[in-house]
Formats: C-alpha cells, structure tokens, sequence
C-alpha cells in the first residue's frame, strides 16, 4: 500500500516525473497515486520530503500460484552477453521444465534487439526486451526501476541474477525495493517436492553447504556464480516470444552517471574467470619479482594467469586476476596452483570446478593436495622453468 503524507508533500511534482507508468498525479497541489501505481517504489527513493511510504505485505501463499516463469537476467555489456547470462538460461531451462512454466530473458540496454536471437537460442521462451537510451550503461536506479515495475506486472515465479559486479549490486536493491528474498553468490540450484527453490552457497568459510529457501516471498530471488553451471548448445531453430518492455526511465530518477570506464588489464589478456586453462601463484613464488616466472608457464600454455588473495591484498597481482571464493570463480579444463597452499576460500573457489588441478608445493601437508589430481612436492622455482624446457621442447618437435 502507497501512502502519502499531505502535511510532508511540498507539491514538488518530482514523483509525477519519475513515475515510470505516469501513475501520480497532483491534486490540490498535493500528490496522489491513481489506480495505475504499481508499487514500484520509484517514487519513495526521490521525494526530497519522505513523504512518500510503501507498506509491503507478505504474500498469501495461497496466491503462489499467480507467480509463473522462472527468470534470467540477460546481462550485457557494451553490446555484448556476459557469459553467466548463457550458464543461467541453461539452469533456468531445467528449472522451467521442473515446474512447468516458460523460460524469460530480460534485456535491458540500448540498440540491443539482436541478441534477442541469442537468448531464443539458448532457450529463452520469452524475451523481455527494454531499449533505451539511458539503459545503454548500468546504473542501479535505471535497472532497479524498470525490473522492479516488471516483476510487479508480470509476477515472475523465480528471478536469477548471475554474481557479477552489476549483478551483485542489483540483485539486493531490487529485493530492498520489493520487500523479498534473495540469496547471494549460489552455487546449486533445484526445485524441492513443494515447488520451492533451493538456493545452495556455501557457508562459514566454505566449510558447510547452506541451503536457503524463500518461503513467504515471491519471486524467489538468487543470485549466481559465473562458471557454475555450463552454458547450452544453442538451437537456432528454437524461437522466443518478444515483449517490449514500456517502462520509461525519467532522468530524474538517476542519481548517478557513467564519467569513465577505465579497463583493467592488458588488450588481448585471458580472463581467470573465463580461460580454458588456468595458471595461479601464492605466496609460495615469495616475491613479486618471481611472477614472471609463473607466467612464462601460463603463456606456453596459452592460459589465464591468476593469482590467490594474499598476492592480491599485497598488491602484487590485480584484483581481477584473484581466484577464490573472494576473487573469480572458474571453470578451467586444468588448473595449476604454483605455491599455494590452500586456504579455505580459494578451494571452494576451485574444488569441483576445474576437471584437472595440478598443484605445486614444497609442503607435502598443504591442503590444496587434497583436492589435486597431481600434486608435485618441491621446489617452484625449480620445477616451473623445467616445465617451461619441456613444453617448448614438445613445440620445437611438432
């Protein structure tokens, strides 16, 4: 329920302009909602006054069944998907036909209608698509009022959101808005015998599995770690439904603007979270100076070069190359730890994810061993330059 404090309203007529379905108006030189306010809550966060107040109350559950589809956030950037948008449609699609409701995408951005084949492709039933200027670039008041208006007229069932930077800031700013659920960084998902979604992360450090339910919310909300599950073999002959999305983001609405993107990283440079191979160094290379030696590695390998969190926090890597539970998730093919021992956050970063880890360590007890398939006990800087010798010598025979 929507109320407005007439003592509090200044008649300032900023709600009716950031109102995405044009549903305040001015009475009296006083604000009113009219029948068309759905809720979204746009209007609260800008009133100079805090005069506006949404009460939000729980969902009968026997109103359950109104909530139909499970949902994906198609998150792109600069024109293009990020991966975990494709890993999601896939788990989404399993999900979908568990409890038998469509698959949907929602698209949000500026001349972005072609990927709406790539989601169809990859199994999206139905395409929310919202084109606009101001949504060319994320910003959390854009996205945040233009899904919020969404799920509150379409009443999704499930919304999945993949944990990326922009996801991780969205996803509990819708849930704020909306009053719901969330469960942040999921690594499972599945449907339990009374048509609820099981959020699965992990816990205390990595060290127990938690499984999360939203019982009294709808929709469900989660969001998703990049690498989790694999995306599908796209079907070009499979076609989606597309729906524009009419909700209009009012500049007034935006407190905040895009002044510079900065990229980090070299041109060309494999990304952690996104390599087939993976090459990372711990506190075992013992300085900053050795890391070449390590990439050397990485580079005869054509893999991604990473690194665990103490070589991050000393400033000795970029954050964006840090794998672990705080850093990337990944999904190599072949992982090799170089002088990491093996805390508990960059296992669980790294456990049941890579098919092959190889790992090299003078300690026989480091804790990484057990989780390798081939563990080397010894001297780093020794064994990687043999390792580099032998691989260009197998280049040099082919």
């Amino acid at each position: 329920m929507l109320k407005i404090n007439k003592d509090l309203c200044n008649g300032c007529k900023i709600c009716t302009k950031v109102c995405p379905f044009g549903a305040m108006k001015m009475v009296d030189e006083k604000a009113e909602a009219t029948e068309e306010c759905t809720l979204c809550g746009a209007c609260v966060k800008t009133c100079p006054e805090n005069a506006i107040t949404i009460e939000r109350r729980r969902v009968d559950p026997s109103k359950f069944k109104d909530y139909k589809g499970v949902w994906v956030l198609a998150e792109q950037v600069e024109g293009q998907l990020r991966n975990v948008s494709l890993e999601l449609l896939s788990k989404g699609r399993e999900l979908a036909e568990q409890l038998g409701e469509p698959l949907c995408a929602i698209l949000l951005g500026h001349e972005v209608a072609g990927l709406t084949d790539t989601l169809a492709a990859h199994g999206a039933d139905i395409v929310y698509i919202s084109d606009q200027k101001r949504l060319a670039e994320y910003t959390t008041d854009a996205y945040t009022d233009v899904i919020s208006a969404l799920i509150l007229t379409e009443k999704p069932n499930v919304v999945l959101i993949g944990a990326t930077a922009n996801g991780r800031d969205l996803g509990p700013r819708i849930a704020a808005r909306l009053r719901l659920g969330l469960t942040a960084d999921c690594t499972g998902l599945s449907i339990d015998d009374k048509r609820q979604l099981v959020q699965t992360r992990p816990a205390f450090g990595g060290n127990i599995m938690a499984s999360i339910l939203s019982p009294y919310t709808r929709p469900q909300m989660a969001t998703v770690r990049p690498n989790v599950f694999k995306p599908p073999e796209p079907n070009p002959s499979h076609k989606a439904e597309i729906r524009t999305v009419d909700i209009k983001v009012n500049p007034a609405a935006v407190r905040t603007k895009i002044v510079e993107t900065i990229k980090t990283g070299e041109e060309g440079e494999l990304k952690v979270e996104e390599a087939e191979m993976v090459v990372s160094c711990g506190r075992g290379i013992k300085g900053p100076e050795n890391i070449p030696t390590v990439a050397e590695l990485a580079k005869e390998l054509n893999a991604a070069l990473g690194g665990s969190r103490p070589i991050v926090d000393a400033g000795w890597m970029e954050h964006h190359q840090q794998v672990g539970q705080s850093g990337r998730t990944i999904s190599p093919r072949l992982y090799i730890a170089c002088g990491i021992s093996g805390a508990i956050q960059h296992l669980v970063g790294v456990a049941g994810s890579a098919e092959i880890i190889i790992a090299i360590n003078s300690d026989p007890e480091a804790p990484i061993f057990t989780v390798s398939d081939y563990g080397i006990v010894g001297d780093l800087h020794k064994i990687i330059p043999a390792l580099v010798k032998e691989l260009k010598r197998v280049k040099a025979q082919k």
